[in-house]
């Protein structure tokens, strides 16, 4: 990874344990198991993709470091709240999540389903203080748009297609439109909230979309070569679950050569949709870079 995103990751990653430590103190009397729960969910773990979009994001219009953070701490709220749940028995019933314990293993399962339903509280909660931007209209269009990338028409919609596909024959294109929503809709997400913050109006963003579309499939793409090829100890979860269970992936569906390919004409492409930022938008396109090579 080159040196500018590794430092931008630890940076990130840093700021965001900092910034859920502040906000999830744990209370003296009987909610204390909850929080704790919240916390081991979404304290010191993980790379922090989306919050690092927010941010990356964000820098481009001169956005206050705290702000994006608090939007980044939001987005990573929602993604590890559905990770939480997507590890329950009644879903994927997995037993470890980046290289520990899930959480229903280390507390149990309605302490799991309370911190995923609290997490998800928490993101919106967060999107509505004036830390995150002194101007409603912005604080509104943030929930907004991650209220729809979180829903039916985005995350959780995405999940119930993945749940189904076991029992469905899924061509190309319906493959592509489950991993938009279940994938790519956060992370297309976290880069509109950069602009939001920045207050760019909906006409400026369609170079950020179509790099976050692109990196999101490209994202998900590696995503089903790692589980082929990846090795568990790195990935830190199980793999070959989908091969396991039948599902249609972007490799069944393409065959690895021309998945990788695939991902890679992606990530060319991301890059180019933000050219016109010339360097300041090297850890954006470092970032769409790393999403392919990633081990993990």
């Amino acid at each position: 990874m080159p040196d500018l995103l590794s430092e931008a990751f630890e940076q990130v990653q840093e700021d965001v344990d900092s910034a859920f430590d502040a906000f999830l103190p744990v209370p003296q009397d009987t909610r204390a198991r909850l929080v704790e729960a919240m916390r081991y969910a979404v304290i010191g773990g993980g790379k922090r993709v989306r919050p690092l979009l927010v941010c990356a994001t964000a820098k481009l219009f001169g956005v206050d470091r705290d702000a994006a953070i608090a939007a980044g701490c939001a987005v990573e709220a929602i993604h590890c709240y559905s990770l939480i749940h997507d590890d329950l028995p009644c879903m994927d019933d997995d037993d470890l999540r980046h290289g520990k314990p899930t959480l229903h293993k280390v507390y149990d399962e309605a302490t799991a389903v309370l911190a995923g339903d609290c997490l998800h509280a928490l993101a919106f909660d967060i999107l509505s203080m004036q830390g995150t931007s002194s101007d409603p209209f912005v604080r509104s269009e943030l929930i907004a748009t991650l209220a729809r990338a979180s829903g039916h028409d985005g995350m959780a919609g995405g999940q119930m297609m993945d749940i189904v596909s076991d029992e469905q024959e899924y061509d190309l294109g319906q493959v592509t439109r489950l991993q938009q929503l279940k994938t790519g809709a956060l992370l297309a997400a976290s880069v509109e909230m950069g602009a939001i913050l920045g207050r760019v109006p909906p006409e400026g963003r369609t170079h950020l979309r179509a790099y976050a579309r692109d990196i999101g499939l490209a994202f998900q793409i590696a995503d089903d070569l790692l589980d082929v090829e990846g090795d568990e100890q790195k990935a830190g979860k199980a793999l070959r679950k989908d091969e396991g269970q039948g599902k249609q992936t972007f490799v069944t569906l393409m065959g690895r050569d021309k998945a990788r390919a695939q991902a890679e004409m992606l990530v060319g492409q991301a890059g180019e949709h933000l050219s016109s930022y010339g360097e300041d938008a090297r850890v954006l396109v470092e970032l769409a870079r790393f999403v392919v090579e990633r081990d993990r």
